[in-house]
């Protein structure tokens, strides 16, 4: 097997929080490592039925398993002050020491916007998130800490519940301008699976802010996402990919879409031949070993997958019988 961690993206969006337990536990079984967690108050469509809160669950799959994990990603920014996602992250890293991260994103109007009133542009959500950032860095050093600033308030306070060292924190970045303040001020880069050409970008802008900062980006953890859909047959898993994961076909931003119900609307226009470079759907583990290799191949040192078909056992043990032996890395 690659010496590159190969996790699961466990969808909360698809499965409650047993089931959720249980696949990890399952994946584990199967040679797979870490757990990526979706922070989701709402599912992409109604079809998937689930969105619980995501740290809750965190603290469950730590006491089910054994590798990292982390929210991949949340937003600190609307629906959780900074504060709070702080004292979250910090008390699971107490809770679990070494093995959790804190994985921040600039936050989508389907998870954020019915309690922020206004639903700014990307430019601004940016902003707010690296000011969350500067808050969240300062309560992980357990000083007293006020702030005011552009667009949070924060009077004199502290965590008083803190681990020994804070959790790292990872930023989740596609653009340009985000890759590069990602590797300037985070501890790693989290992005979602795209075409290798749009990916190398996304490495090389990151390298250019971690080396402005001093670091090192080969040795800093790179996190992809990587959505796939795997059945026995290539006919179950394009219907899983149609029904339960139209959303990856959406050739579009998808921030400012606020409902479920609308992007179950979007979905009827989506066809077989929208998911092309940017979900493989195929039968074939050779065809999703194949493509994993190139992820690992371009620079990614920790991939967590996620099947978008509810036939997660057998995905598991496929998977593990014949993709992960065979990556190298």
């Amino acid at each position: 097997m690659s010496s590159v961690q190969i996790g699961i993206a466990a969808a909360l969006e698809q499965f409650s929080p047993r089931e959720s337990i249980r696949l990890a536990e399952l994946a584990e079984q199967h040679g797979f490592r870490g757990q990526m967690a979706a922070d989701h108050f709402q599912p992409w469509v109604p079809a998937q039925g689930e969105a619980s809160f995501v740290w809750s669950v965190l603290a469950s799959l730590a006491e089910h398993s054994t590798g990292d994990l982390g929210p991949g990603v949340t937003c600190p920014s609307f629906r959780l002050h900074p504060a709070l996602v702080a004292q979250a992250a910090a008390t699971l890293e107490a809770t679990y020491p070494g093995r959790t991260w804190l994985g921040i994103g600039s936050g989508e109007s389907l998870n954020e916007h019915f309690i922020a009133g206004y639903w700014p542009e990307a430019a601004e959500r940016v902003r707010r998130m690296f000011e969350a950032l500067e808050i969240i860095r300062k309560l992980f050093s357990g000083k007293d800490v006020k702030h005011n600033g552009e667009f949070f308030k924060l009077h004199t306070s502290r965590l008083w519940t803190l681990p020994d060292a804070p959790p790292p924190i990872y930023i989740a970045s596609a653009a340009p301008y985000t890759s590069r303040k990602t590797g300037e001020l985070a501890d790693g880069l989290i992005t979602p699976g795209a075409s290798l050409e749009k990916l190398a970008s996304v490495l090389e802008n990151f390298g250019v802010g971690a080396r402005k900062a001093g670091k090192d980006p080969d040795t800093m953890p790179k996190l992809l996402q990587v959505h796939l859909s795997w059945a026995p047959t290539d006919e179950e898993a394009w219907t899983n990919a149609m029904v339960q994961w139209p959303n990856g076909g959406m050739k579009f931003p998808k921030a400012d879409v606020r409902s479920p119900f609308d992007f179950e609307q979007m979905a009827k226009l989506v066809r077989r031949e929208d998911f092309e470079g940017r979900m493989v759907v195929s039968s074939d583990p050779d065809v999703h070993r194949a493509s994993l290799q190139k992820y690992i191949d371009a620079g990614f040192n920790r991939i967590y997958v996620h099947n978008v078909g509810r036939n997660q056992d057998e995905f598991l043990e496929v998977f593990g019988r014949e993709v992960l032996p065979k990556l190298n890395g």
